[in-house]
């Protein structure tokens, strides 16, 4: 059984995208499958998420972020300055209206992503420095998220930053704490590997839920606003990665964090941003339109940009080859 569900785990966090996509689809066409996401549910499972990346973090990681302070403070510092300026920047181009605004600068402003750190993996990135970046910028969460929100959009958003800041204590910090708990003091457990093995994909099945009760509220009128949005998210998303690179560039970083840092500023945590969409801001469908398509897009293009680091680098390696040929 445990062995079947690892099985599974493997393929959900390989198949991301897909499997969000398919899960947007069929909530489109039958919304009664996700209309359970809302309130205390959805609550309960932005908190499984964010425990599932609490289990993996141990003492190692933490040593980590003692060892290299300046590379996860940089780190932090261009996250939450690129992509929530970046995002009211592009809000204010295409005069998109409040709703649309506050969904992509919302995404802007929340933590770096659990998937980050698997696309940094699988790009052959800076794996601890991904884990380092995270870990920050999901701990300063509760306070940067309100503050750049109110001073972002806050002359046109009616929001209560105190009540979003408890809530993101409850639905960030609690959970990573507890799952980092258990790792640390049940690491030498086998019960334990085996429960953390399957999380990844269990946060898989999170994101997709949180998606399809978004899609299940507010599928109708997502035709509406769609494109535009979708335009919004991309450019947005794609200067993260750029801007991102380029700073990492420019503080000497090497080519593994380099491309970590694109990543982390890149891919955000739009699962905790529909999340709060939907707690602090339920009129807004627009909002919740432009979270949750970022969810699903951010997962597309994290795991299209990690393959094409790895295409460069085969590239790389066969024109040594046929350079050393030839001499």
């Amino acid at each position: 059984m445990m062995r079947t569900l690892k099985h599974l785990s493997h393929y959900l966090t390989k198949f991301t995208s897909l499997f969000i996509i398919l899960t947007a689809i069929v909530t489109f066409y039958v919304p009664s499958a996700f209309t359970w996401v809302k309130g205390d549910a959805q609550v309960v499972v932005l908190g499984v998420i964010m425990l599932s990346m609490g289990m993996t973090l141990g003492i190692k990681d933490y040593k980590i972020l003692a060892q290299r302070p300046l590379d996860i403070i940089i780190g932090a510092i261009v996250q939450y300055t690129i992509m929530p300026f970046i995002a009211i920047s592009i809000a204010k181009g295409f005069d998109l209206s409040p709703g649309l605004t506050l969904g992509l600068v919302l995404v802007g402003c929340c933590p770096g992503g659990v998937s980050s750190n698997i696309m940094s993996f699988l790009c052959k990135g800076d794996v601890a420095f991904s884990v380092g970046m995270t870990t920050v910028s999901t701990i300063i969460a509760p306070v940067m998220t309100p503050l750049l929100i109110s001073y972002l959009v806050g002359e046109t958003i009616d929001m209560d930053g105190w009540a979003m800041f408890k809530f993101m204590l409850l639905v960030t910090i609690l959970p990573v704490a507890l799952g980092s708990l258990f790792n640390i003091f049940c690491h030498k457990q086998k019960w334990f590997h085996d429960v953390q093995s399957t999380m990844p994909g269990v946060a898989v099945v999170g994101f997709a839920c949180i998606v399809g009760g978004v899609v299940a509220v507010h599928g109708t009128k997502f035709l509406e606003s769609g494109l535009i949005i979708f335009v919004c998210i991309v450019f947005h998303n794609c200067i993260g990665y750029l801007l991102g690179y380029l700073s990492g560039k420019l503080f000497g970083m090497s080519t593994e964090k380099k491309r970590t840092l694109s990543i982390e500023v890149g891919v955000q945590n739009a699962g905790l941003a529909t999340g709060l969409s939907s707690k602090f801001f339920p009129t807004s469908a627009e909002a919740a339109i432009a979270s949750a398509v970022s969810c699903v897009w951010h997962s597309i293009s994290g795991t299209i940009l990690a393959n094409g680091f790895l295409w460069w680098d085969k590239k790389q390696g066969k024109t040594v080859a046929m350079m050393q040929s030839v001499k």
